[in-house]
């Protein structure tokens, strides 16, 4: 009986509509986060914002002098950062992914490129690299189905010889991680006292893979980092002679292919290519964009992989399913479309307790970025990123394949004609497999297109690709795809997808913070701005506001200077730039509001008071010296003057012994420029307290009706040392705890000028 009823049209209706349905749900989902209480705070601080400038506006007459303007630009230059990080938090966003409709849906997934970029074997030691290489290579997703490419644009032996030997490795390290779904699968990560990888209850067959599998890692870490120390000397022959008579800045372009799963392998180990593309002193490389165009075109010519993953060297795989997290998005038949790139936050595995340096931006990503993923989508972060290669190829999403493409071809895209025939089969959605070609075959074309003059006269680095221009070339790329009306998607799936190295120290931090602020202020005044973007093309105005908060940075920094100057201007002159009696309550409660709304999204992370105060100092000191001196360094390139230089981050790998946080957290010091600054404004702070607690201030001009500077300079001024109190315990120490005589002279004397500049001032105004 039941077989009848099974047979019937009604029942096999009610089976189709079910499948219809099962069919018909979205592979991820973007569901919007409820925070009305802070939505609410942040809502009243820009009334408490609008309410100064308000105030400043009203009591003119009465208040009047040039700090009292000068002020007020800041002020309403910091109303308008608020307006737009309001606008970016307003709307928080997080995505969820169904894999199991995904495997249900889509019987064969789609090819995806892997590019791990590393440009210094001694800032990025090969190690670190090794462990991405391994963790990527283990991914859980059809080996024949992915390819990892490593740029070095550093062109090292080292590298070469640290992927030939990780490449035996790998051969055993990726069946072992499969067969028993590990989920850390970077060798030292997996391996190290952090990591509890065994159990009681493992059986006697994982144990002894489990030691043949650490011994063998001891074994490659050791011969990698006894070459890397230079305990032995790396002989240049066999795969290694071709880095004879080489230099990194003049060499040929050496491709080599270290693994091939020629047998298209489901369960194998993927394609493994290393590259480093031809440099010469006569031709711009345009930094780590010039790097991955060229990952782009060998990826193109080798595997033709519809979808691509960025990753730095430092950025192992923390979860395993993340391709298909990735996939979910891409492959979605309704809202994936339209998708360019789908970005993984940065998170570290690394970071020092309290985060001393605030370098982990925890708070802006599940703030700030998380709310920019509620909108068009988050920006391009340069790492742990998956793009839609027909995007980075220049495509609209609503572009189908016609004649015109054609002509695009041959005018931009080069005069390779095999890179033309894999562009025109991207476009089609066709791409390489490991049974049909192998990547070896296109060694010639792929040292074609490498070359240093193959960009002449096309249009990459300036219409699509990686763009040209700015040193933080990730951010004006996204920019031009989400232009051309792509969006972009958050992926936030548990655990995290990708961690990495946080900057081991103040130095390395502040270099980090430099290079983006210069980056970002050259995009904020360039034709890919997020102003030009919403005027000029397809980027919505909420998203274009939030990509204002990033890109304003170095802006930000001068207006903060100005700002931190104005205490000393007042105490020293004897002036005000802040309200007297009820006025200052405004400033009061605004700076109360702010601390303290700050202080519970911290606590709501999970974070110490202590982690939000080392934050918030590190916030003044960036913004004062960090991103000053980037704001500098983008002016000189945007006037012409000179270029700006890439400085790579030191990247160390943690060794997970026991160790003392205190001692790693403490600031260091070097003659690096962005330490003058900040030395700086310790010393004009220092000096103003001083002139004020000794009674050295000149009295009040009769201008001023007896109001001089009061206690809201004081508390200004006071904030400011209290934030560099680790500056100052710098200026009595020694070694590399202790800022340098250099450093201090070169402060001094720029504060003695400030001095002088602010006596001749008020000089002027005592005779006007």
């Amino acid at each position: 009986m039941h077989s009848i009823i099974k047979g019937t049209p009604k029942h096999r209706n009610i089976l189709d509509s079910m499948a219809n349905l099962e069919e018909s749900l979205p592979l991820y989902e973007k569901v919007y986060l409820k925070r009305t209480f802070q939505r609410i705070l942040d809502t009243f601080i820009l009334l408490l914002l609008l309410l100064l400038l308000g105030y400043r506006v009203f009591s003119i007459k009465n208040s009047f002098n040039i700090p009292w303007f000068v002020a007020f630009l800041c002020e309403s230059s910091f109303t308008f950062t608020w307006i737009v990080i309001l606008n970016s938090k307003w709307s928080p966003a997080v995505t969820k992914t169904h894999i199991p409709r995904l495997l249900q849906r889509i019987h064969e997934l789609p090819a995806v490129d892997l590019f791990v970029t590393t440009a210094d074997p001694v800032l990025e030691p090969p190690i670190i690299t090794v462990n991405t290489v391994l963790s990527l290579l283990a991914v859980d997703y059809p080996a024949n189905k992915l390819a990892c490419y490593v740029s070095d644009d550093g062109c090292s032996p080292l590298n070469l010889y640290a992927l030939l030997e990780a490449s035996k490795f790998a051969k055993l390290w990726v069946p072992f991680c499969k067969k028993y779904n590990v989920q850390l699968r970077a060798p030292f990560r997996y391996f190290s006292d952090a990591a509890n990888t065994r159990s009681e209850g493992d059986s006697p067959e994982f144990n002894q893979q489990w030691l043949q599998m650490k011994d063998m890692y001891d074994n490659l870490n050791h011969k990698i980092e006894d070459v890397t120390r230079k305990s032995i000397l790396l002989p240049l022959d066999g795969e290694l002679a071709v880095f004879s008579n080489t230099d990194r800045r003049n060499h040929p372009t050496i491709i080599k292919v270290i693994l091939e799963n020629k047998e298209g392998l489901h369960d194998g180990v993927p394609h493994l290519i290393y590259i480093s593309r031809e440099k010469r002193p006569e031709y711009p490389h345009h930094y780590k964009a010039g790097a991955m165009n060229v990952l782009t075109r060998v990826s193109g010519l080798m595997t033709n992989a519809p979808f691509m993953l960025n990753v730095d060297c430092d950025m192992i795989v923390n979860n395993p399913k993340i391709v298909l997290h990735a996939m979910c998005i891409f492959m979605d038949s309704k809202n994936g479309k339209n998708v360019a790139f789908v970005q993984c936050f940065q998170q570290f595995y690394d970071g020092i307790k309290d985060d001393p340096f605030g370098n982990q931006w925890v708070s802006a990503f599940e703030y700030i970025i998380r709310g920019m993923a509620g909108l068009q989508g988050p920006f391009y972060g340069g790492t742990n990123t998956f793009h839609r290669r027909n995007a980075i190829y220049g495509l609209y999403p609503d572009e189908i394949e016609n004649e015109r493409k054609g002509k695009i071809l041959m005018q931009q895209f080069g005069s390779s004609k095999e890179f033309l025939k894999s562009a025109a089969g991207a476009f089609e959605g066709n791409s390489h497999s490991s049974s049909d070609i192998s990547p070896s075959s296109f060694i010639e074309a792929a040292i074609q297109v490498s070359d240093c003059a193959y960009e002449n006269g096309t249009s990459w680095g300036q219409q699509f690709g990686w763009l040209y221009g700015s040193i933080s070339e990730d951010v004006p790329t996204g920019l031009n795809m989400q232009r051309k009306g792509w969006r972009s998607v958050g992926c936030t799936p548990d655990p995290i997808p990708f961690t990495g190295c946080a900057p081991g120290g103040l130095l390395s931090t502040m270099v980090q913070q430099k290079r983006w602020a210069s980056g970002l202020t050259v995009v904020f005044f360039s034709k890919h701005s997020p102003i030009m973007c919403i005027l000029f093309g397809k980027v919505q105005l909420r998203a274009g506001l939030s990509y204002c908060w990033l890109t304003s940075w170095g802006l930000r920094s001068l207006f903060e200077v100005i700002y931190a100057a104005l205490p000393v201007y007042c105490i020293i002159t004897n002036t005000n730039f802040l309200p007297q009696g009820l006025g200052l309550w405004i400033h009061v409660a605004l700076a109360l509001i702010y601390s303290i709304h700050s202080l519970l999204e911290y606590l709501a992370i999970g974070f110490s008071i202590w982690h939000w105060w080392n934050n918030q100092r590190m916030i003044t000191i960036r913004t004062t010296s960090a991103w000053f001196i980037g704001f500098l360094s983008a002016m000189i390139k945007l006037l012409g003057i000179s270029d700006t230089v890439f400085e790579i981050t030191q990247k160390e790998k943690p060794t997970y012994s026991a160790h003392d946080e205190a001692e790693a957290g403490r600031f260091t010091f070097d003659k690096s420029p962005v330490f003058v600054v900040g030395t700086t404004i310790l010393l004009l702070q220092l000096t103003a307290l001083f002139i004020k607690f000794m009674g050295l201030q000149p009295p009040p001009t009769s201008t001023q009706s007896g109001n001089g500077s009061g206690v809201g300079e004081l508390i200004c001024s006071t904030y400011l040392v209290v934030c560099y109190w680790p500056y100052l315990k710098g200026l009595f120490a020694r070694g590399k705890y202790g800022i340098p005589l250099s450093t201090m002279f070169k402060s001094t004397a720029i504060a003695v000028v400030f001095l002088l500049v602010i006596n001749l001032l008020y000089l002027l105004s005592i005779f006007e």
